[in-house]
């Protein structure tokens, strides 16, 4: 993601804040085949992934769906790289969490600072590298990975849970990959042409303090998020320490509307999923009827994921919400605490992260970023 939305937008001559909103919305909603085919791809991704998970039982269902959005790019190249770096930074990560857990386990005294520190070295090293976003995926896995280590009953059951955790995410990546390699037709690839990075790091990586402020920032809203929420006991809304690492970008402008497109993507899964709890699943007795509802709910959050830079990460997080609301196991959940938990925790992430940007470090916007999705 960019952190020049609004200036892409006005470049472009299509603001959202125009009064020609539903027009500017028709545009980015318009067909194309390429989007025909991304669409379908990722509808197929995310049925496979169902049916997989329920016949092999295969935890972290909602997180395999969720992958083939994820890795799911604009050419074969991008997705084939964007795949075999996320494997290999997972395996980094569920590796460093295991074993960091062999210090913090039970020692939440330890525990925190050590998610505070592999949140701030992510959120640095995804300002810092070329390819920013699997250092924003590494240090993420491993915060993330050590935040749930309270409601974990031993050192065995947290383990097979990482592991299955590396099962679950790394064959929905392979899958995507595969079919996107099959179905993606090919396109010309402009970056064969671009000069190749010397370095691993951007020019500025050590003299620039606005890196480092970045990450204290981040990190700064997020720990304060799983702070608030385990001190009043209210873990469902762990979508708020996920947020402020999300929609992080460097300018506040750009994070404030990159937090709006979660929000309204997240709103729109929410009540998608909260019209499947109360309508539809009651009378599902198969896994087919399942499959024709994720198969729905996958083309709607495709389409807007497969448009524009403007409009796309508003796709990914109507995926996000419809799939973590409605599969909490092995099969559709009924509980519609889940789409309430998700959302409040996702409008609390927004504020934090609005404030902290606002008012500590503010920085203007650059012509590029590195910060991941």
């Amino acid at each position: 993601m960019s952190a020049t939305f609004v200036e892409a937008f006005r470049q472009s001559g299509s603001d959202p804040s125009d009064s020609n909103w539903v027009g500017w919305l028709k545009r980015e909603l318009a067909p194309t085949h390429a989007r025909e085919i991304r669409t379908a791809i990722i509808v197929a991704g995310a049925v496979l992934c169902v049916i997989i998970s329920m016949t092999l039982q295969v935890p972290q269902l909602a997180t395999s769906a969720y992958m083939v959005f994820f890795a799911s790019k604009e050419s074969k190249l991008l997705t084939k790289i964007t795949g075999l770096g996320g494997i290999i930074v997972l395996t980094i990560g569920i590796g460093a969490t295991v074993l960091l857990y062999k210090f913090t386990y039970g020692h939440p005294e330890l525990r925190i600072p050590g998610m505070a520190i592999a949140l701030f070295l992510g959120m640095w090293l995804s300002r810092v590298l070329v390819i920013g976003p699997l250092g924003f995926l590494l240090g993420f896995v491993v915060a993330v990975s050590q935040s749930v280590g309270e409601e974990i009953p031993s050192p065995e059951y947290l383990v097979r849970q990482l592991l299955w955790l590396w099962v679950a995410l790394t064959y929905a990546i392979a899958l995507t990959v595969v079919l996107n390699l099959w179905f993606l037709p090919d396109t010309p690839q402009a970056a064969a042409h671009r000069p190749k990075p010397k370095s691993l790091f951007v020019p500025d990586a050590f003299t620039n303090p606005a890196h480092v402020h970045f990450a204290l920032k981040v990190t700064f809203a997020a720990m304060f998020c799983y702070i608030v929420y385990e001190a009043i006991d209210w873990s469902g809304i762990h979508t708020a320490f996920i947020t402020c690492t999300f929609i992080a970008l460097e300018s506040t402008e750009a994070t404030l509307y990159k937090g709006t497109l979660r929000f309204v993507g997240c709103v729109i899964g929410g009540a998608l999923a909260l019209f499947s709890i109360v309508f539809l699943m009651p009378h599902m007795e198969t896994i087919a009827s399942l499959v024709v509802l994720v198969a729905c709910a996958s083309a709607i959050a495709g389409w807007v994921a497969t448009g524009s830079e403007r409009i796309s990460y508003a796709g990914l997080q109507i995926a996000f919400a419809f799939f973590y609301s409605v599969f909490q196991g092995y099969a559709p959940d009924t509980d519609l605490d889940n789409v309430r938990n998700r959302v409040v925790g996702i409008l609390f992430g927004l504020i934090v992260t609005g404030i902290v940007f606002r008012y500590i470090w503010p920085e203007p916007a650059r012509s590029e970023s590195h910060t991941a999705p």
